[in-house]
């Protein structure tokens, strides 16, 4: 689309927001659920600005126009903002401020700010607020200007909601009704307020298409200690599945009625609601409620799988494993042979694991990134722009598959043509970072911000770094990126971070050169008892994705036998888990690509 179209856009913007009198505008990349990838109805970031990127703040003012975005995104940003007159705002990068901050300085006292409060977090408006507030600068959170000039809007998604059923349900409703009650109780809470998606689907066993990769489903949530209350729009189930749920005690609602009956609870009553998964616009609705302030119960009750769980991840990784040695097999044979593209490698990916059992849809979009694309941790090809695979260089591919099962994330970098010596030793880093972090031992509930120095130490010590995060959770058939852990020194660390038993967590190291190449090595693991001694309990990581790490790009004088010894295990393992899964040409490439170093 044309860049003149956005600078439109902006204007329109602009005029309405002098209608409205309101001096500047912040469009978050959000929904009402604070949710990670959105529903058309609420891209309008992206309809603003032109850039696509998962994490993005619009910042508009009568005389400027700025976008922030963290370090996965700036090459990425830099190119589709130009010529639109958005200034790209490097997030993270010293000496540039945030969006409060930018307003606090430039703004005049009495000035106000707008920014639509049913999208915008609790938590986030505190902060924003606080700031602006200092500078005599007023935040209006009960106005949306987009809506004003976005016609006409994007509909609410109607996908269907369907039943996580056994013996991929490891977990009835009424199990994990009991166990969200029992940390209500805890709060001394009378009610609980609930409307991140992932958790709403977890906890009711259901699960939906509403939001892309994501198998979620718009609704809220509110339970009680007797009743739970489910708002989501009726004709998105069959009777069937209505007539389950009510009989396991949840009542069926219209998804428009939440807001209203959150603001019908009897009052002096205690609400426990997380200020990180509630709206600024939700917390207005509860005004006659004492409102507890916790994490929902469900994040932590999630995040830990149980044994059951596990086990069918470590199924599903064999499935997923033996769709990656067909993929991979099949672009060894093709290359020479025909004209493949990051498009056709997507293509060739989802289709390897759509034979697989139990298969459902990609976990997120299919990162297939050659050469100086692969520099953009998060690139992401189009019709209008990707690269042909040919020449010499690195080829990065990051995806992942929803199965009943569990939900993989994987990340392998091949190569294409002759590899560089210096891409030998950037390949190298992030291997030794790999498998430093899968080689951990640590104290049970220890923070995980503070894992990550140990996968980054091989590639600091080269010189290097990366921008984003080392590791992020990863849901049971349910969101790619889950919480409440994250591996990533510079998280804000908090005590729900704390590693614990049965977390599956990516590990994920990597190094980018812009305009040259990326390197990123991905595995998931599993945290599990590694011991128990007079100094307490500790854990260590199983790795759970089964795929060869390609040893081609390696440069071996630069492992140590330990690193040695592990990736040849790594192997074997590799090898004895797939090798009854797969036949003809994809068996040939398995026992290639795991021959020991």
């Amino acid at each position: 689309m044309s860049q003149s179209v956005f600078a439109q856009r902006i204007q329109a913007l602009r005029a309405a927001m002098q209608q409205r009198q309101v001096h500047a505008c912040i469009i978050p990349s959000s929904d009402p659920h604070l949710s990670e990838y959105l529903p058309e109805r609420w891209q309008g970031r992206q309809w603003l600005s032109g850039f696509d990127g998962s994490a993005g703040t619009l910042l508009v003012s009568a005389e400027f126009a700025g976008l922030w975005t963290d370090s996965r995104y700036w090459e990425q940003a830099a190119n589709d903002l130009r010529g639109s007159g958005i200034e790209l705002m490097r997030a993270g990068e010293a000496g540039v401020p945030g969006p409060a901050q930018w307003l606090a300085g430039h703004l005049a006292r009495g000035q106000r700010v707008s920014v639509d409060g049913q999208v915008l977090a609790l938590q986030t408006h505190r902060q924003w607020q606080a700031a602006l507030a200092e500078a005599g600068i007023l935040l209006v959170s009960d106005v949306d200007v987009l809506d004003d000039i976005w016609t006409p809007r994007p509909a609410f998604p109607q996908g269907t909601v369907f039943e996580h059923m056994p013996p991929f349900a490891c977990r009835s409703r009424a199990e994990n009704l009991a166990a969200v009650r029992a940390a209500m109780a805890g709060h001394k809470a009378d009610w609980h307020w609930l409307s991140s998606l992932d958790d709403i689907a977890w906890l009711f066993n259901l699960r939906g298409n509403d939001v892309p990769y994501n198998p979620v489903f718009l609704a809220y949530a509110l339970i009680g200690a007797e009743s739970a209350r489910l708002f989501v729009a009726p004709e998105k189930m069959n009777e069937d599945l209505l007539g389950r749920l009510l009989d396991d005690g949840v009542t069926v609602e219209p998804y428009d009625g939440a807001i209203g009956a959150l603001a019908c609870l009897p009052e002096g009553q205690a609400l426990l609601l997380d200020p990180a998964r509630s709206t600024v616009g939700t917390f207005a609705a509860a005004a006659f409620v004492e409102v507890v302030e916790a994490i929902n119960p469900s994040q932590l009750l999630k995040s830990r799988k149980n044994a059951a769980e596990a086990d069918h991840v470590r199924r599903t990784m064999e499935h997923d494993g033996a769709a990656l040695c067909e993929f991979f097999a099949w672009f060894e044979a093709a290359q020479g042979q025909g004209r493949i593209t990051e498009i056709t490698i997507d293509e060739q990916i989802t289709a390897a694991r759509g034979k697989q059992p139990h298969f459902v849809t990609p976990s997120f979009g299919t990162i297939a990134a050659f050469q100086a694309n692969g520099a953009m941790p998060h690139y992401h090809a189009t019709p209008e722009s990707h690269a042909v695979i040919e020449g010499d260089g690195l080829l990065l591919i990051d995806s992942g598959g929803q199965y009943l099962g569990g939900t993989t994330d994987i990340t392998r970098v091949v190569p294409v043509g002759q590899v560089s010596e210096a891409q030998k030793r950037d390949y190298t880093a992030v291997l030794k970072g790999m498998i430093a972090l899968s080689l951990a031992v640590f104290p049970r509930g220890t923070a995980a911000p503070l894992l990550d120095t140990i996968a980054r130490m091989p590639i600091w010590q080269t010189g290097a770094d990366y921008g984003h995060g080392t590791g992020h959770g990863v849901g049971y058939f349910m969101n790619v990126h889950e919480g409440p852990q994250s591996i990533a020194y510079r998280a804000v660390v908090t005590p729900h971070m704390a590693m614990e038993p049965g977390m599956i967590t990516s590990n994920e190291p990597g190094l980018y050169r812009p305009g040259q190449w990326g390197i990123r090595i991905e595995n998931l693991v599993l945290a599990v008892p590694a011991a128990e001694t007079e100094f307490g309990e500790f854990l260590k990581f199983e790795t759970l994705t089964l795929c060869p790490i390609d040893t081609r790009c390696i440069e071996p004088a630069l492992l140590t036998e330990g690193e040695r010894a592990w990736l040849n295990g790594y192997h074997e393992q590799v090898r004895q888990r797939l090798l009854s899964r797969v036949q003809g040409r994809a068996k040939e490439w398995l026992l290639e690509r795991t021959r020991p170093i």
